[in-house]
């Protein structure tokens, strides 16, 4: 696969996650610990494991990757509607984030179906052989 940073999908969970690090900058303090760590590691997660599928050596293992970074985004989806309704995050700033991250979750969605195909479509001349005939 190619260099994970030139990746549209990459890009915005990217520019997502340097939004949570910034809206969750005026979260009370006790909260360093609590709901902005676990917002923040999600985010981060996202990215970390679409560039860490990037980095193994078969699509399979990229599309599992891809798989995982869309769970984490999963997860910021809850910590962003929690953090809303904490009134940790204004409207706005949660309309926003949320719909980058569900963007983001498209897209994601999206690759890992096409490098699923990919690889199911290179499978499949290897699942056809054909078995030997049987003897007359």
């Amino acid at each position: 696969m190619k260099d994970y940073r030139h990746l549209d999908v990459w890009m915005k969970a990217h520019k997502v996650a340097r939004a949570v690090y910034q809206a969750s900058r005026g979260f009370p303090k006790d909260e360093i610990y609590g709901l902005t760590s676990q917002m923040r590691r999600a985010a981060i997660s996202i990215c970390a494991n679409i560039a860490e599928g990037c980095g193994r050596k078969s699509d399979s293992e990229l599309a599992r990757f891809l798989q995982i970074a869309r769970g984490s985004a999963s997860e910021l989806d809850y910590h962003l509607l929690l953090a809303h309704d904490l009134k940790f995050l204004s409207t706005p700033e949660y309309t926003e984030l949320e719909s980058n991250l569900r963007e983001v979750q498209r897209m994601l969605t999206s690759l890992s179906q096409r490098v699923r195909h990919d690889v199911s479509r290179r499978k499949l001349p290897e699942d056809r052989v054909a078995a030997p005939a049987a003897s007359a």
